[in-house]
């Protein structure tokens, strides 16, 4: 008789960094100090206890921070031996006349069958237009044709920058990450709510409810704080277009894994559990294509 595997929790937003394989210079900034260190699979599975809506964590997609391939193909090499890790976010210069080459070799080496998304710092681009660029263009078309995804990383001041890319490739599957950055901490939200409404109108875009406490004042966060960003994006997404994210290691700025779990439990109190299935895995596996826990359970 086979046993109903419990149901299961997708971090769809981690990071990972070996800093003495994968150096990370941004940790330089002195308001990183506590978090620059190594921070290993094995880390998160110690760190990441606290259960929402009775789930446990059951896999995750891990995402990069720098702009080069090489920490990607360290992130592909790591997913192909390391059963938590179900899915990439990588990194290729969509501005390379090269971008497809560059894609087909990450796609064909190790670990290259998790290459699931794609992803740009553009919250340190100056250009205003940068994601409608020729070139950044080029390379998102060379995305598409491989079949992969997109995830939109930008602040709330460059929210046209996403409309307009959403407008410009219906096709692409695409997810905001972090909300789109919402200045949690000032409180000031209408400008982030009306163009993420916008943004919301494309059926192709899903968002990540992560990072969301990095956002808030360090220090001081409650549940309150994040509750109003929270309210918008169920109201402009529906719950079948968000997915739980950590943002660890970058989470422990302002509180960690759990405490940010403890918060998601807290503020899906209610909710239905179809609804709850959708926020805490089923976007994410849908948009990343991700194993069923079933699958992952039988897996050799």
């Amino acid at each position: 008789m086979t046993s109903t595997p419990a149901p299961a929790l997708v971090d769809a937003h981690h990071h990972l960094w070996d800093l003495v394989e994968t150096p990370q210079p941004w940790l330089d900034d002195p308001d990183l100090t506590s978090i620059r260190r190594t921070f290993t699979p094995d880390d998160l599975r110690a760190t990441a206890t606290q259960p929402v809506a009775g789930r446990q964590l059951h896999s995750t997609v891990v995402v990069q921070c720098m702009p080069d391939v090489p920490e990607t193909e360290v992130l592909l090499a790591l997913a192909a031996r390391d059963p938590l890790i179900q899915a990439v976010v990588g990194w290729a210069d969509l501005t390379s006349p090269a971008i497809g080459d560059v894609l087909d070799r990450l796609l064909a080496g190790e670990g290259g069958r998790y290459l699931r998304s794609l992803r740009h710092l553009v919250q340190g681009e100056s250009d205003p237009g940068w994601l409608q660029r020729a070139d950044v263009e080029r390379g998102l078309e060379a995305v598409l044709e491989r079949g992969l995804h997109y995830d939109v990383l930008i602040r709330s001041h460059q929210l046209d920058q996403a409309i307009r890319l959403a407008e410009r490739f219906p096709d692409l599957p695409q997810v905001l990450n972090h909300a789109g950055k919402p200045s949690i901490a000032s409180g000031e939200l209408g400008d982030w709510e009306r163009q993420l409404r916008l943004l919301a109108e494309h059926p192709q875009v899903v968002c990540k409810v992560s990072g969301l406490i990095t956002e808030a004042d360090h220090e001081t966060w409650t549940t309150s704080d994040i509750r109003p960003v929270w309210d918008v994006l169920l109201s402009a997404f529906g719950p079948e277009r968000l997915m739980f994210g950590s943002d660890w290691p970058v989470a422990n700025l302002a509180g960690g894994w759990n405490r940010w779990a403890a918060t998601v439990d807290e503020l899906l109190n209610g909710f239905a559990e179809s609804e709850i299935q959708a926020i805490l895995a089923g976007t994410a596996t849908a948009f990343y294509r991700l194993p069923s826990a079933e699958e992952t359970l039988e897996a050799p």
